[in-house]
């Protein structure tokens, strides 16, 4: 699963990219590298016109086991045969997002020194892949990542990766029928860009805000 992935672009650059009005670009902070629970940049449709926000990557989950006193845990991924259970079946109905990133990173190597290993599209420095969100009380509006099986190319590594959706099917992701989704919810077999890189792999010590990208 996907728990860390990066996003280079400039929320303006991201926008005009999208196609998203500039009235239409919410203000706020986001950083360069997310990291389930922090927050990241999201294109949404709100009465057929692009939007671009940001909301917290992650749904807040309670355990059972957990204290009431603790605090929720965040679903940052969504697998494909799970969208029509009763944790994803109203947001994969009716709020669907396209998520912008630059490259996602998964961990390769022995437990205890796992490094990154980041993968993105040949020669593009931005892609969507596909995300559904919700409104929260704990977090307000808050995203998923939807995954499906890897592919050959990342079987050494993981095997599941993103949804990776080519422009011209964003509009039938977020705003076709639940079955028009669906059918976009696959694997994608186009070659991938790999970078195996030496940094550690684990979340940020510090918090991801950077100042206004836009």
């Amino acid at each position: 699963m996907c728990n860390r992935y990066q996003n280079k672009t400039m929320a303006a650059e991201v926008a005009s990219y999208f196609a998203v009005e500039p009235q239409r670009v919410m203000q706020f902070n986001v950083g360069t590298d997310v990291y389930p629970n922090y927050p990241g940049m999201v294109i949404r449709v709100d009465d057929g016109v692009r939007s671009l926000r940001a909301m917290n990557w992650g749904f807040p989950v309670r355990l059972k086991s957990m204290k009431p006193t603790s605090k929720p845990k965040p679903v940052n991924n969504a697998r494909d045969d799970k969208l029509l259970t009763f944790m994803w079946r109203a947001s994969f109905e009716k709020r669907r997002c396209l998520i912008p990133l630059t490259a996602w990173a998964e961990a390769e190597g022995k437990k205890g020194s796992m490094t990154c290993t980041w993968y993105s599209l040949p020669g593009i420095e931005l892609f969507a892949v596909a995300g559904i969100w919700r409104p929260t009380d704990e977090w307000g509006d808050c995203y998923s990542m939807v995954m499906v099986d890897g592919c050959p190319q990342m079987e050494e590594v993981h095997d599941r990766m993103p949804v990776i959706l080519s422009p011209e099917t964003w509009s039938q992701w977020t705003e076709g029928t639940q079955e028009e989704a669906m059918q976009l919810v696959k694997t994608c077999h186009d070659e991938l860009a790999v970078e195996r890189s030496r940094d550690r792999w684990g979340r940020a010590a510090t918090t991801p805000m950077t100042g206004p990208l836009i």
